[in-house]
C-alpha cells in the first residue's frame, strides 16, 4: 500500500484499492498534466479512483433510470422514439426492421445512456481540473505583481532568499502566488536545494508565461548578488504592473459562459413541463397512471418532479462552480461564530454565522405555526426557508456595508500614516497622530484601539517588535475585512525583515490602491451575474403564470367542448388545479436556484441565502396574488 493510501478514510481506501491502478493508464496522461497545474488537495491516484467510482455510480443510475423509463412509459411513446431513431440513421432508414421487443429496447437504451453518462463524468472530471488550473492561472496573474513589489521591499532589508520567499508565502493576500512559493519552499526543504524547488514549481505551474519565467529569473539573479536581485525585482514589478493593467482592460469576465449555460439550464425545465402539460391533451397516455416502484405515477408527474430536481441540482452546481472559480481578490468574507451562547446572541446583529444559529431554531417554530394555519408542506418548507434566510441575509448585507465603509477608510489611514513615516516619525507615533487628527469614520474606533495597543508596547525592549506585530494582528482582526488582511498584515513581515519604513508604506499605498480598485471593478463585473439570476427567475415566473392564467384554462375548456365530438381530446388530461401545483413546484425550484447563483456571484453563501429567500417570497406573492394558490 502506498503512502498516500495509508492516510485515507475507509471509503477512500476501498476506492483506491479498486481503481487507483488506472492512474498509470496512457489515456489519463492529459488529465495528469491538468492535475499538476490544478494542484488539488488529493493525490492523483485518489482523484482518479474517485472519478472512476463516480463514473460507475452515474453510469448505473443513468442506465437504470433510462431502462425503467423505457419500461413504464406508454408503448406509443417508446415506439415513437424508436421510430424517430431508426428513421434518422442512414441505412437503417432504408431497411424495414422487425418490431423490437420492449425489454430489449429498455436494455439497449439503458446501456447507451449509462455509457454516455460514464463518458460525460470522465470528460467533466478532466475539464474540471482545466477550469481550476485556469482559475489558478488568473489568480497568479492578479497577485504576482503585488508579490513582486513586496519581495522588492523585503529584499532591501534581507538577503536571505528563503526568508523573503517565506514572508510572501505566509501572506494569504497573494493567493496562488503564495501557494506556489510555499510549494517551492517545501520542495527545497525535502531536497535541500532552493534552486531545485523553484525549478520544480516553475515546471508545474499553470502560469507558464508569468510565474514560471519569474521563478527561474529570480533564481538566476539571486545567485548573482543581492543588488542584482533587488534591481531585477524593481524592474519586474513595474513590467508586471503594466501587463496586469493591459490584461484587466482586455478581460471580459470569466463567468460569461457559465451565466449563459445557467440561463439555458434553468429555463429549459419550465418549458419542458409546459410542453408535456399541453401535449397531454393530445397524448392521453402522458397523464395516465403507471405502476412504478414508488407507487402509481403518471409520466407527466415524473417529468415535473425530474424537472424540479434538475433545476435544484443545476443551481447548486452553478453556485459551487462560482465558489471554486471565483478570483482570489474578490474579497469574499468568511465569518466564524463565537464559542459561547452569550457571545453568539451578542454578535447576532452583526455576524451572519451567529444570526444563523439564532434564526434556525426560530424557523422550527415558524414552520409549526404555518402548518397550524393550514399551509401545505411545500409552502411550509419554502416560507420557513425564507423566514430564516431573510434575517440572516439582512445581517450579512449590513456587515458587508460596514466592511465596505472600513475598506474605503483604510486607504486614507494608510496614506496618512505613510505621510508621517515619510517625515521620520516612528510608526507608533504616526498611528497616534492619525488616530487623533484624521476623521476615519467607521474605522476610527479600530485605529484608536491600535494606537492604544502600540503605546503599551512602545518600549526599547527586545519584545517591542513582537508586541508591534501582535498589535497589528489584533487590528486586522478587529477590522475584519479581507482588504485589511491583504494589506496591513504585510507591514509586519516587512518591518521584521529590516526594510525601510518609508519604503514599506510607499509600497503599501500602491498595493492598497490597486487591491481596492480591483475589488471594486470585480464587484461591478459580478453584478452582471446577479442581474442574470434575477432576470431568469422573473422570466420563469412570468412564463408559468401566463401559462396558468391564459393557456391551461383554455385547453381544459377545449377538451370539455370536444369530448363528445369526433376529435379525440381527453377531457381529464389537464386538471388546472393539479397543473398549477406542478408549475408552482418547478417555479419555486427555479427561484431557489437563481437565488443561489446570484447571491454566490455577489458576495458568497449568506447572500445566496438572502437572494433565494427573496425570490421564493416573490414567487409565492405572485402566485397567491393572481389566485393560483
Amino acid at each position: 500500500m502506498t503512502t498516500e493510501a495509508r492516510h485515507l478514510g475507509l471509503l477512500d481506501r476501498g476506492l483506491y484499492a479498486l481503481f487507483a491502478h488506472h492512474a498509470d493508464d496512457a489515456r489519463h496522461s492529459r488529465t495528469r498534466e491538468r492535475y499538476r497545474e490544478a494542484n488539488p488537495d488529493v493525490g492523483f491516484g485518489l482523484y482518479v479512483a474517485r472519478l472512476y467510482a463516480l463514473s460507475w455510480a452515474v453510469c448505473l443510475a443513468s442506465g437504470a433510470l433510462t431502462a425503467s423509463a423505457a419500461v413504464v412509459l406508454p408503448t406509443a411513446v417508446v415506439d415513437a422514439v424508436v421510430t424517430v431513431g431508426t428513421n434518422s440513421l442512414p441505412v437503417l432508414d432504408r431497411i424495414e426492421t422487425p418490431p423490437v421487443p420492449r425489454l430489449l429496447t429498455a436494455v439497449v437504451a439503458g446501456v447507451v445512456s449509462g455509457g454516455l453518462a460514464r463518458w460525460a463524468v470522465f470528460l467533466l472530471g478532466s475539464r474540471y481540473l482545466a477550469w481550476v488550473a485556469t482559475a489558478r492561472r488568473a489568480d497568479i496573474e492578479a497577485t504576482l505583481p503585488g508579490a513582486v513589489r513586496y519581495l522588492r521591499v523585503l529584499a532591501a532589508g534581507s538577503h536571505d532568499q528563503r526568508a523573503v520567499l517565506r514572508a510572501v508565502a505566509e501572506q494569504d493576500a497573494y493567493g496562488e502566488t503564495a501557494v506556489a512559493f510555499r510549494r517551492a519552499l517545501n520542495r527545497a526543504a525535502l531536497t535541500g536545494s532552493l534552486d531545485e524547488g523553484l525549478e520544480r514549481v516553475a515546471s508545474e505551474t499553470p502560469s507558464r508565461d508569468l510565474l514560471a519565467p519569474f521563478l527561474l529569473k529570480f533564481r538566476e539573479h539571486a545567485n548573482q548578488s543581492a543588488e542584482a536581485l533587488e534591481g531585477y525585482l524593481k524592474m519586474e514589478g513595474r513590467l508586471l504592473s503594466h501587463q496586469q493593467s493591459r490584461r484587466h482592460e482586455r478581460a471580459t469576465g470569466y463567468l460569461e459562459l457559465l451565466a449563459e449555460l445557467f440561463v439555458v439550464l434553468l429555463i429549459l425545465p419550465a418549458l419542458v413541463v409546459l410542453i408535456v402539460t399541453v401535449m397531454s391533451v393530445l397524448a392521453p397516455g402522458l397523464s395516465r397512471p403507471v405502476s412504478t416502484p414508488v407507487g402509481s405515477l403518471s409520466t407527466q408527474a415524473v417529468v415535473v418532479a425530474g424537472s424540479a430536481a434538475f433545476v435544484l441540482a443545476a443551481g447548486a452546481l452553478s453556485a459551487a462552480v462560482v465558489v471554486t472559480l471565483r478570483p482570489h481578490n474578490a474579497g469574499t468574507p468568511s465569518y466564524s461564530r463565537p464559542d459561547d451562547l452569550v457571545s453568539i446572541l451578542a454578535t447576532a446583529p452583526s455576524n451572519p454565522a451567529s444570526a444563523t444559529v439564532v434564526c434556525v431554531p426560530l424557523g422550527g417554530l415558524i414552520a409549526a405555526g404555518l402548518w397550524a394555519l393550514g399551509y401545505g408542506p411545500l409552502n411550509v418548507a419554502l416560507l420557513t426557508y425564507a423566514a430564516v434566510g431573510l434575517p440572516v441575509g439582512v445581517v450579512s448585507i449590513r456587515r458587508a456595508r460596514r466592511d465596505d465603509a472600513k475598506d474605503r477608510e483604510i486607504q486614507d489611514f494608510v496614506h496618512a500614516v505613510a505621510g508621517h513615516v515619510a517625515l521620520g516619525r516612528p510608526f507608533p507615533d504616526a498611528v497616534r497622530r492619525v488616530a487623533r487628527d484624521v476623521e476615519l469614520g467607521a474605522l476610527a474606533d479600530d485605529v484608536r484601539a491600535l494606537a492604544f495597543t502600540l503605546e503599551l508596547g512602545d518600549s526599547p525592549s527586545d519584545a517591542s517588535a513582537d508586541r508591534r506585530a501582535a498589535a497589528l494582528d489584533q487590528f486586522v482582526d478587529r477590522v475584519g475585512t479581507p482588504l485589511a488582511e491583504q494589506t496591513v498584515g504585510l507591514v509586519v513581515g516587512a518591518l521584521d525583515a529590516g526594510s525601510d519604513a518609508e519604503e514599506i508604506f510607499e509600497t503599501l499605498q500602491t498595493e492598497i490602491g490597486k487591491l481596492y480598485h480591483q475589488r471594486k471593478a470585480l464587484r461591478s463585473a459580478l453584478l452582471v451575474y446577479v442581474a442574470v439570476g434575477w432576470t431568469t427567475a422573473v422570466l420563469v415566473v412570468c412564463i408559468t403564470v401566463a401559462v396558468n392564467v391564459y393557456v391551461l384554462e383554455r385547453f381544459a375548456q377545449l377538451s370539455a367542448v370536444t369530448s363528445g365530438q369526433s376529435i379525440a381530446l381527453d377531457p381529464d388530461a389537464i386538471d388546472p388545479s393539479r397543473a398549477r401545483r406542478r408549475f408552482y413546484l418547478v417555479t419555486q425550484a427555479t427561484m431557489l436556484s437563481c437565488g443561489w447563483f446570484a447571491g454566490t456571484a455577489s458576495r458568497g453563501v449568506y447572500e445566496a441565502v438572502l437572494h433565494s429567500s427573496l425570490l421564493v417570497v416573490l414567487g409565492y406573492v405572485v402566485y397567491a396574488g393572481v389566485g393560483l394558490l
